[in-house]
């Protein structure tokens, strides 16, 4: 097992090689980073955290669909040196609709936009002087982008999917006569995507892959900040290989995820079911509808809703089963899962942006039938189970630590910085 302090080896290199000045940076985010209830926001948390130990100033602005609770505000307080937010609209607020349907930006910028009251804050904050200015996805930026180049102010993009391409994802849930209004919601993404691409000093996508598409529909150069995982918070865990318990962990608002249980309830386990009756499918995450218990009443399903602490679930399993067949970037899901030594199960879709090797770090299936034949066969394997599952962990100890990936992002902060004295 990789413990605590093989993994603080394994990445004292790069602590070593990223001592930087502290910085004073001003980060805009479209929700709150904290409690961690999804992908993003775990990478909010811990980037924002590990950058804060390093001594940078955070500034964090933050627009918020959900209330602040005194609890949420303290926690955050604690890590960042000074923390703004202001409320989001309603989604069916008039403004919010008349936008979606009129205005020259996409959807999910109009969701997130036209809020004056953010963007007098947004300027007001631009009259001190920033070593950064860091703006979370595109679909965040039509507050602030008039300002800033008004400013003239650098600023560095980071986009966590190729936003334009993940029509499945956000189109998902509308109904099909509705189809004529998606391709035109999608031709007005592919241009916001396209100008604010352009228009950052520094944009970071969280895959090579990603990047290499981004680089594409801009015409430019884009860096990659990797998703990460906290190594050393999952090194204790031992998962429970003889216990039949296959895991799966994901915020249920994102459809993709919800596709995922759908997939794996109707197609995956049933064939699992029918080798291994004994077999049981937990189910953990924010956003779980009531719904799913009604459609599948099997009481070999755990449904276990938002656990803040996910280890207390690793440990009681045999493995993460990741039947992912949408979305974008990498699964911090996955790399927790990895982390914790949990023997994997996914298709390539879950292994995204990772150089995972399948055989080795993970069992790899693309079809129901597949996947549920890897899972039957980790399921009997014991001892060669357990070495993938250390292979895995190592892979995510040594290349997917979020001390990585904010080294990575202070590299990119003195570009920046070099660019603006040049």
């Amino acid at each position: 097992m990789v413990t605590s302090t093989n993994a603080s080896h394994a990445i004292s290199a790069v602590l070593l090689s990223s001592a930087h000045t502290p910085l004073n940076i001003l980060w805009a985010l479209p929700y709150l980073p904290w409690p961690t209830t999804s992908g993003g926001k775990l990478r909010q948390y811990h980037l924002l955290r590990t950058l804060a130990n390093r001594g940078h100033r955070i500034t964090l602005l933050v627009q918020s669909k959900e209330r602040l609770l005194p609890e949420v505000k303290a926690h955050l307080e604690g890590i960042v040196e000074r923390l703004i937010v202001l409320p989001r609209r309603p989604l069916k607020h008039p403004l919010t609709l008349a936008a979606a349907a009129f205005a020259p930006y996409p959807l999910l910028a109009s969701v997130n936009g036209f809020a004056p009251k953010l963007e007098r804050v947004f300027a007001a904050l631009l009259e001190s002087d920033w070593d950064v200015v860091q703006i979370e996805h595109s679909y965040g930026l039509q507050p602030f982008l008039r300002q800033l180049q008004a400013k003239n102010q650098p600023f560095l993009l980071t986009e966590h999917n190729v936003e334009s391409s993940l029509g499945a994802a956000t189109y998902q849930q509308m109904p099909f006569w509705m189809r004529p209004y998606v391709c035109f919601d999608q031709w007005r993404y592919r241009r916001w995507e396209k100008q604010v691409l352009v228009a950052a000093k520094c944009v970071a996508a969280v895959t090579p892959e990603d990047a290499l598409r981004m680089a594409q529909i801009a015409q430019r150069k884009v860096d990659v900040v990797i998703n990460g995982v906290d190594t050393a918070a999952f090194a204790h865990v031992l998962p429970d290989l003889n216990s039949q318990r296959i895991l799966f962990i994901g915020n249920f608002e994102y459809p993709p995820n919800r596709d995922a249980v759908a997939w794996s309830l109707d197609a995956i386990m049933p064939k699992v079911w029918a080798e291994r009756p004994g077999a049981r499918f937990v189910i953990c995450g924010y956003a779980m509808p009531e719904a799913w218990r009604v459609r599948w009443p099997d009481p070999r399903i755990e449904w276990c809703g938002f656990v803040p602490d996910l280890t207390l679930e690793q440990q009681k399993s045999a493995l993460f089963l990741a039947a992912l067949r949408e979305g974008g970037g990498s699964k911090l899901k996955v790399l927790e899962a990895l982390a914790a030594g949990l023997p994997l199960v996914s298709t390539l879709q879950g292994v995204s942006g990772l150089a995972l090797q399948a055989g080795q770090d993970y069992s790899a299936g693309q079809t129901a039938y597949e996947l549920a034949q890897a899972v039957i066969d980790l399921l009997d394997k014991g001892e060669a189970a357990r070495e993938m599952a250390e292979a895995g962990r190592r892979y995510a100890c040594q290349n997917n630590d979020w001390q990585i990936s904010a080294s990575q992002l202070e590299t990119l902060y003195q570009k920046i910085n070099h660019a603006d004295r040049n």
